[in-house]
């Protein structure tokens, strides 16, 4: 039986650069803007609600509507860090349902690579954050905030450096047959436990990589789906959630993902053993592996055991996941992995990711994204999406 929807993704694309050393940020996004819109057939006049987050400059939306020549009736620019992209996504199902908008574009662009970012590097959320004073003097950065939530994973449930980098690993399999992946080569686990400590107990091979680019999405109503056709993904369910210190009572070992993905599962009335793929964001492998168990594709405190299994592999295990490569082999693009997280099961979904790597009958998918920290404060957004005839 085919499932009703509100709003549908009809197009998609992700930035074939890895280093844009010869553009600029808003480039980026109208290069994407237009691949996403030419996937749909569809034009940039026919945009009235644009949804874009932090990466965007200037005044954010506003500077890129006037950039893009968008004639908008609704704009969004909710800021969640990497799941921002994914909180879009519901947004934008919202805006289209109550008649705000009939064709929402959401873009993502970024040169960190070109700037010489890292994504070990100290955390920046804005000049005059509410936590600065409290935190900056201890001298936190990126990689050390996960390598905290890492560690406690180990203490509480016996996870083992091993299991972390299963899920490079696997995520390396898929890289291999991606033209585009900024690591294509296969890894084994030695390789990753012998690469140099970043932050115990993470290393280097369990870092995501640093890339330039960005996506675009492009989301459209029931009518203006069926007039493109069968391309069209259906957008079942999803939720969004925050993560909180809580007074410096966090709990290291779960994410936003427990509330994020139940709401997801609700509206979709489905659950964890009916999907057939998995875009979990991956900035770095206990990301993932604390994911998997927040979304309930594992028991807490088996997700060492659930990755290390081979279930992340295509044509192995029963849940394929990132089978572009991820942020771990792929592309992060601006340090924001959401968005190619969501084009990653749009191309599974219609049929079109490697024929590798490709799901066999895949009809419903999870993309999920992280935004912050998993060992601070964090912003979790879960989408579930099906085939058209789902």
């Amino acid at each position: 039986m085919s499932r009703p929807c509100k709003a549908y993704i009809a197009g998609a694309f992700e930035h074939p650069t890895r280093k844009a050393v010869d553009k600029t940020i808003p480039q980026l996004h109208a290069e994407v803007a237009l691949g996403a819109l030419r996937d749909a057939g569809l034009e940039s006049r026919d945009v009235d609600g644009y949804f874009c987050a932090g990466d965007a400059p200037g005044l954010g939306g506003l500077s890129m509507a006037e950039y893009m020549g968008l004639k908008l009736r609704h704009i969004d620019t909710t800021e969640t860090g990497g799941s921002s992209y994914v909180v879009h996504v519901g947004h934008a199902v919202e805006a289209i349902a109550s008649g705000r908008c009939s064709v929402a574009l959401i873009t993502l662009a970024g040169r960190p690579r070109a700037e010489g970012m890292a994504t070990v590097g100290a955390r920046d959320y804005g000049r005059g954050a509410p936590d600065l004073g409290f935190e900056q003097p201890y001298g936190p950065v990126v990689v050390n905030l996960y390598a905290m939530a890492a560690k406690r994973h180990m203490h509480e449930y016996g996870t083992t450096s091993e299991q972390l980098a299963a899920v490079k690993v696997s995520a390396s399999h898929h890289a291999q047959y991606n033209e585009r992946a900024l690591l294509r080569d296969v890894v084994t686990i030695e390789d990753v436990i012998n690469s140099p400590m970043v932050a115990d107990p993470l290393h280097r091979l369990d870092c995501c990589v640093v890339t330039d680019g960005g996506g675009a999405l492009v989301i459209v109503g029931p009518d203006k789906a069926r007039e493109i056709g069968s391309r069209c993904v259906k957008i079942l369910g999803h939720g969004e959630a925050i993560k909180h210190l809580d007074g410096g009572k966090v709990e290291l070992t779960h994410t936003g993902a427990v509330k994020s993905g139940a709401l997801a599962f609700a509206e979709a009335r489905l659950k964890p053993a009916d999907i057939d793929y998995a875009s979990i964001y991956d900035s770095f492998t206990i990301t993932v592996l604390m994911t998997l168990e927040d979304l309930g594709f594992c028991e807490k405190g088996q997700g060492g055991r659930f990755v290390a299994d081979g279930n992340l592999i295509s044509g192995i295990g029963k849940l394929p996941f990132n089978t572009d490569g991820g942020g771990l082999c792929n592309s992060h693009p601006n340090n924001r992995g959401g968005m190619t997280k969501v084009i990653e099961a749009v191309r599974q979904l219609r049929g079109e990711a490697h024929p590798k790597v490709q799901v066999p009958n895949c009809t419903l998918a999870l993309a999920h994204g992280t935004g912050g920290s998993i060992g601070t404060r964090m912003g979790s957004a879960t989408v579930i999406l099906g085939r058209s005839d789902a």
